[in-house]
């Protein structure tokens, strides 16, 4: 397929943990050059990330990118970024949903699980604390009622002792209606409110831009970037991303530890095929 001819006025859209970041949280210096390349040459580099604002605002910053726009939360919540800000940044979209019906269910079904509530610019309100480096700001232990019973922009939903495929057959049988959801790399379980993800914020951004749909690049490795690797014009699936994820990308490029996305990021711009 044709690549966009000029990285002015391209929307690359790029997932964070697994995709830039390594799992160590590391970002090569390379694709650093490559991000102040395209954004010198006027690309709009858009983070897409499950990540909250509060955690996704200082990774944009540390890649140099102070201004323009993030996508947090699965899609759920985008953020303008400007470096005259307080916290370089503000909110400009925040959906939320209802997450008691899904979360009554869910721990009918998984007792033992872990549930996180996001608690925008914060962090979470938990169960139980999570893992340590799971998730992102402060955890906050929170009775199960009360944890149900604040408007959500994303819930994480942890079964420590499960597998993905258990939690992705228990999604299917059990059904989880006005939510939008994607199992990750282990028993985890994002949910967002209906028919929001990364391409669906990603797609507000480009109208308001102005970027043509053609001009639109995505780079990923999770499952919630099915979406994302869709809408664009050209996603690209990192090597190390699941056969589902690679199946919704036009292509495949090295993995984390090969840095794969430098490649996309460097022909961005170029008349490939």
């Amino acid at each position: 397929m044709s690549h966009p001819r000029a990285a002015a006025g391209t929307l690359v859209a790029l997932d964070v943990d697994g995709t830039l970041l390594t799992y160590d949280g590391v970002v090569s210096d390379a694709v650093r050059e490559a991000i102040a390349s395209l954004r010198d040459a006027g690309a709009h580099v858009v983070l897409a990330t499950g990540r909250g604002v509060r955690s996704a605002a200082p990774v944009a910053q540390d890649l140099g990118i102070t201004s323009g726009w993030v996508v947090c939360s699965n899609g759920a919540v985008t953020a303008r970024l400007d470096p005259d800000l307080p916290e370089g940044y503000e909110v400009t979209t925040q959906i939320t949903f209802d997450p008691e019906p899904a979360l009554r269910v869910l721990q009918l079904e998984l007792p033992d699980a872990l549930f996180a509530v996001e608690d925008l610019g914060r962090g979470f309100r938990v169960s139980r604390p999570f893992p340590e480096k799971e998730l992102t700001g402060d955890q906050t232990v929170t009775p199960f009622d009360e944890l149900v019973a604040t408007p959500a922009t994303r819930v994480v939903v942890r079964d420590p002792g499960g597998t993905p495929e258990e939690f992705q057959a228990l999604v299917e049988r059990v059904g989880l209606h006005q939510v939008t959801y994607a199992v990750g790399w282990s028993a985890w379980l994002d949910l967002t409110p209906g028919g929001v993800s990364k391409a669906s914020a990603l797609e507000e951004l480009r109208r308001d831009l102005g970027v043509e749909p053609f001009a639109t690049v995505a780079v990923g490795d999770g499952g919630n970037d099915v979406e994302m690797l869709r809408w664009a014009a050209r996603g690209v699936a990192m090597g190390h991303a699941s056969e589902a994820v690679r199946l919704a990308a036009d292509e495949v490029t090295g993995g984390i530890e090969d840095d794969g996305a430098l490649a996309v990021l460097r022909s961005i711009g170029h008349d490939a095929t």
